[in-house]
């Protein structure tokens, strides 16, 4: 049985390899906290709110993310696909999700706002109704994914094949067609 923490502000922890392994935590605050050594097991947060974290290169393969919010965070190359898949619900604001996968999980509905998201994998990703707002999408990969209804008017450095991604009533800015034409080295002035 996990240990459980309720209701609880952290602030300024440095969390070893193994430090938050079983334990389940639920309405608790994280600031300033860094995550970059652990290699989560069996580690489950509920309505959590994470400010100015580092999670970069932790190992979090072994993580319920039930309602957690990630506030101007630092979130390289971390592996979301491995994340546990049930009531899995995330937002981000003014985060670094740089190198960061989120390969074939279902993402519905979830906002990005203000983030790098520079060659993240959201290959075969469930993007319906997700929101990127004003996010840099450079070289972010969109193969076999679902964006229907997903908003990326205000975003950025995207280069979207709509014949390997599902775009229906997706919302894209007038700048940002560049992005959809490239395969078809078109030319948009």
């Amino acid at each position: 049985m996990p240990e459980y923490f309720l209701d609880i502000e952290y602030n300024n922890l440095t969390y070893g390899v193994d430090q938050v392994n079983f334990k389940e935590f639920e309405c608790c605050t994280f600031n300033h906290c860094t995550f970059s050594a652990c290699n989560f097991i069996d580690v489950t947060f509920i309505d959590c709110v994470f400010n100015e974290c580092i999670f970069s290169e932790a190992k979090i393969n072994h993580v319920a993310l039930r309602t957690a919010t990630f506030n101007r965070c630092e979130i390289k190359d971390v592996n979301f696909a491995m994340c546990n898949k049930l009531i899995f619900e995330v937002r981000f604001n003014n985060c670094v999700l740089d190198f960061s996968k989120f390969y074939t999980l279902k993402i519905k509905g979830t906002p990005f706002i203000n983030c790098s998201l520079i060659a993240v994998d959201f290959m075969a990703t469930d993007l319906t109704e997700v929101l990127f707002e004003n996010c840099d999408l450079y070289r972010a990969e969109f193969a076999k994914a679902t964006a229907n209804k997903a908003d990326f008017k205000t975003s950025y450095n995207y280069t979207i094949d709509p014949k390997t991604t599902k775009l229906k009533k997706a919302i894209f800015s007038l700048e940002g067609l560049k992005g959809l034409l490239y395969k078809h080295e078109i030319i948009v002035n």
